[in-house]
């Protein structure tokens, strides 16, 4: 089973669908990075040479952000978000829907379990 860059790629999937279990390697980088090393994409990871998964590893480290230096830098562009209070700092640090969608409904994976509050209905006078 091949690992790059700490995560095990599946050896029975084709090697440009394995390479999408990295973090930042999409689609069309991944056939790039087949191209660059000169392997064939359709092949299957586990036919890889160990020469071959450290050529992949080379040029993955130093052409590509993945994995934990991906996750970094997302979190700093979020943290500077809600330095400087922008909007969408504010509905990152309130765990709201970001980009413009609906939260009076529908935002429960976002929200979290709802939380019955007491005498929202409002009583009727006499």
């Amino acid at each position: 089973m091949p690992r790059i860059q700490g995560v095990d790629i599946p050896p029975d999937k084709l090697l440009h669908i394995s390479l999408r279990y990295l973090r930042g390697i999409g689609p069309t980088t991944a056939l790039e990075l087949c191209e660059k090393v000169g392997v064939d994409p359709m092949r299957r990871a586990k036919t890889l040479t160990d020469d071959e998964v450290a050529k992949l590893a080379t040029i993955i480290d130093r052409d590509y952000l993945v994995e934990g230096a991906l996750r970094r830098f997302d979190g700093g562009n979020i943290q500077r978000l809600k330095e400087i209070k922008s909007y969408r700092g504010e509905r990152h640090r309130k765990n709201l829907p970001v980009r413009g969608q609906r939260s009076k409904t529908n935002a429960r994976t976002r929200k979290g379990i709802r939380k019955t509050v007491a005498g929202k209905k409002g009583v009727k006078d006499k």
